[in-house]
């Protein structure tokens, strides 16, 4: 488990982040190969949430009201619509 100095996009994040999640479901790492995965998957963890704060910003910052003044809208779910 080499350490890697580049930086990943979201979805790459959210992959290496699943598989760290299965090999500490496993349960068959060594306690220190475990804490080393838990650490990089913490890491990952900030930095997605970073990610989706910067793109929540952009969207917001996107829509704007007839004044030019950002309009803050709710994300809709798309089970919430009712007919």
């Amino acid at each position: 488990m080499g350490a890697k100095k580049q930086t990943l996009n979201f979805e790459e994040s959210l992959t290496r982040l699943e598989e760290i999640v299965r090999h500490l479901e496993k349960g068959d790492l060594p306690l220190n190969d475990s804490l080393t995965l838990y650490e990089e998957g913490t890491g990952l963890i900030a930095a997605c949430s970073k990610l989706l704060d910067e793109a929540e910003q952009k969207v917001v910052k996107l829509k704007k009201g007839p004044d030019r003044s950002p309009i803050e809208l709710e994300f809709e779910d798309e089970n919430s619509h009712e007919s």
